[in-house]
């Protein structure tokens, strides 16, 4: 789901604690060790994406948020804040050319850049998440 949430919209906030869960409290964000991730930058991503993000000449970057059911992936356009919600469930990793790796979900993707230690390791810390929400929704130990 790519939605502006730019201003507070109680329908929207709604419908991306229906997708991926409410945010972490504090105490589960320091067990966790952050749940936000380092500045990615996008190299390339869907249609819809794309002609938000050509709007402005500033450089395309995200940063992606980890919740219990998913990840949220915020980026600017303008002056307008965007969010794609992705649940675990319908999150793809694809890894590409060296120090790339595309987030895909239904016919919306994002293509960053993962040249740096910090978000390989971000990346490795989503991808462990997926499989633990995995194991738990399915009844596997």
């Amino acid at each position: 789901m790519l939605s502006n949430v730019t201003y507070t919209n109680p329908e929207i906030t709604r419908k991306i604690e229906t997708l991926v869960g409410k945010p972490f409290t504090l105490k589960e964000r320091l067990r966790l060790g952050g749940v936000g991730s380092p500045p990615f930058v996008i190299r390339e991503s869907s249609f819809e994406i794309r002609n938000l993000l050509i709007l402005d000449n500033n450089r395309n970057r995200c940063n992606i948020e980890l919740r219990p059911g998913g990840i949220i992936i915020g980026f600017r356009s303008l002056l307008e804040s965007y969010a794609l919600v992705i649940p675990f469930y319908k999150l793809s990793i694809l890894k590409g050319d060296l120090g790339v790796c595309t987030l895909h979900i239904d016919h919306h993707f994002m293509r960053l850049e993962t040249d740096t230690r910090a978000t390989q390791k971000f990346l490795v810390r989503i991808l462990n998440a997926k499989a633990e929400f995995s194991s738990a929704t399915s009844g596997i130990d």
